[in-house]
């Protein structure tokens, strides 16, 4: 889905083209050589803007490379404080939040996200950081949903336990998208596999119930 513009004032429009162009600048050069390869000097460089710029926008390397998985749980967070919650509907939210993050997401999210992933499998300190990232947005999202729900059950265990029941499902569709030949690994071969994940969860549910 194109994001449109046009409503945006020129300068917020010039910032988020650079934004991009720094994304993909830096997942190129990233991708012909090597991550620790490639210095900061050389993106911005490449962009042809300061690295005043650069970190006007990211904080880091890393923080660039991780870009498009960054971007997808930014808009998740920003749903799920808006999103309606019940406590007996609490995974369909979950999963209804990332659906709608999916979709919100620019074209073209998916290819820079697949360049970024392939980066973190055979980059050490970007598997660390993403792990890193992934932790602290599932603590947000634990306390958004618990402060918004303000005492009613389930407690914070409750709730995260569920994300990351949520998160597993997730994981295991990206694992099946990604290991897809190119021609099934655009948007809506994606959001197939996350129907398909998440359908297994109330088996998986009823499977750990057995052992209560």
């Amino acid at each position: 889905m194109e994001k449109d513009l046009r409503h945006l004032p020129l300068r917020e429009r010039k910032k988020l083209r650079t934004r991009q162009t720094l994304v993909d600048t830096a997942l190129e050069l990233f991708a012909a050589r090597d991550f620790t390869a490639v210095t900061l000097d050389e993106i911005v460089d490449a962009v042809e803007v300061s690295k005043r710029t650069f970190f006007r926008t990211f904080t880091s390397k890393e923080d660039v490379a991780l870009a498009p998985e960054k971007e997808l749980w930014a808009a998740y967070l920003t749903d799920i404080e808006t999103r309606p919650l019940t406590g007996e509907h609490l995974l369909g939210a979950y999963k209804g939040a990332l659906f709608a993050a999916l979709e919100q997401m620019a074209d073209g999210w998916e290819q820079r996200f697949l360049a970024s992933r392939s980066l973190v499998d055979r980059t050490p300190v970007l598997t660390a950081h993403s792990l890193r990232h992934c932790s602290e947005v599932s603590a947000h999202v634990v306390r958004i949903v618990a402060d918004r729900l303000a005492g009613e059950s389930p407690g914070r265990t409750e709730l995260r336990l569920l994300l990351d029941l949520m998160l597993a499902a997730w994981h295991c569709a990206l694992e099946a998208w990604t290991s897809s030949d190119a021609a099934h690994q655009d948007r809506p071969a994606l959001i197939r596999h996350m129907r398909q994940a998440f359908a297994t969860i109330p088996a998986v549910a009823a499977l750990a119930a057995q052992d209560v």
